[in-house]
């Protein structure tokens, strides 16, 4: 197992820590639910530097870039991200990642903890083009600094106006006394905040600067768990779950980051499938009795035959209900659907919805 820079941090606020993607990370300090609460309502902090950060750089950049991911990066801007995916030759999707825009020919990919070689050899497979590339996860650290108080608390660590960074756009500059930070106001949690970029050696004064900064806010450490249920209560797919090398963008409800504007892996097949429509959709579940949906759990219908399966689920720690996210036949889609939980050996009621589930 790997450890972050900041692995002794962790050890010495008594996080508990247990290995995630080969890492060890911090999964829960005070508790799951106190720690969402913290980022719904004011800022919390994750160490999620266990992921994964390739550099492109050349004139061609941007064709390789079009070529294996799904969304339309051409639209970029420097000082502009992206959400995207990577789609396979089957139909699936090696992984889902953020591009940014640094510079005229040069590109940043940030890719999920667990598919770091698996991305890295799938890109470089079909870089006939010239780029050069450069996998430097092992370089550079990544903190969340999340909630709706982050801005404010973190104003004085930079020069840069903070509430100038508008989503999905980023700047790269001064913060808590180093140069050539990427502050960018993207997240996982549907609160706000933004995730600090910085290499490894600067990450512990770093981490301590905002810790400093955001007493007066109420901040705290913040474990992966939390970050679970957060990124659930938004609707956010994650990788290994929601999403795989199975399961087709347009299927995972991904068709609005998959532009048939230019050509890309697989993008004949996944446009018939846009035209054709797909067989089974990636739905939003609350439970209407007091249950909880977990991963694998199966999803019947009224008759008890299986009709799909839970790929994520929880309680949800600001609304008190049980949520959860699964594939199921296109017929059983629709809104205000009916369908069951297969919770040991009782079918509990649940009903299609809308995301997010959490609404501000």
């Amino acid at each position: 197992m790997k450890n972050t820079a900041l692995i002794s941090i962790h050890e010495n606020l008594g996080a508990k820590i247990l290995p995630f993607a080969g890492y060890n990370m911090p999964i829960l300090y005070e508790g799951v639910n106190a720690e969402h609460e913290t980022v719904r309502n004011s800022v919390g902090v994750f160490d999620v530097s266990h992921m994964g950060e390739f550099f492109l750089k050349g004139p061609k950049a941007i064709d390789l870039i079009q070529k294996v991911t799904s969304n339309d990066a051409s639209t970029l801007t420097i000082g502009r991200a992206q959400y995207s995916c990577l789609p396979n030759n089957e139909g699936g999707i090696v992984d889902d990642l953020i591009v940014y825009k640094m510079g005229e020919d040069e590109y940043l990919l940030v890719v999920n903890a667990s598919n770091i070689d698996k991305d890295w050899n799938w890109i470089s497979s079909h870089n006939d083009l010239g780029v050069i590339m450069e996998n430097r996860s092992e370089e550079y650290s990544l903190l969340a600094i999340q909630g709706p108080k982050a801005v404010e608390a973190m104003q004085s660590l930079s020069s840069i106006d903070l509430s100038q960074i508008a989503y999905y756009h980023f700047e790269v500059g001064n913060f808590a006394g180093f140069n050539d930070v990427i502050i960018s106001a993207t997240g996982y949690t549907g609160s706000g905040g933004f995730e600090i970029y910085c290499k490894n050696d600067q990450v512990e004064s770093i981490w301590n600067k905002v810790f400093e900064a955001g007493a007066a806010f109420g901040i705290k450490p913040i474990g992966l768990a939390a970050r679970d249920t957060l990124r659930l209560e938004m609707g956010f797919c994650l990788y290994g779950n929601d999403i795989n090398d199975t399961t087709s963008p347009l299927e995972a409800g991904l068709g609005w980051i998959t532009k048939f504007t230019k050509e890309f892996t697989n993008s004949v097949n996944l446009k018939k499938q846009k035209e054709n429509g797909v067989s089974r959709k990636l739905i939003a579940f609350e439970m209407q009795e007091r249950a909880v949906p977990r991963h694998d759990y199966e999803i019947v219908d009224a008759n008890g035959t299986v009709i799909g399966v839970v790929t994520s689920g929880t309680m949800s720690p600001s609304m008190n209900v049980g949520i959860g996210l699964g594939y199921v036949p296109t017929s059983f889609s629709s809104l205000d659907s009916d369908i069951y939980i297969r919770i040991r050996k009782n079918d509990v009621p649940a009903k299609v919805v809308k995301l997010p589930f959490y609404k501000k």
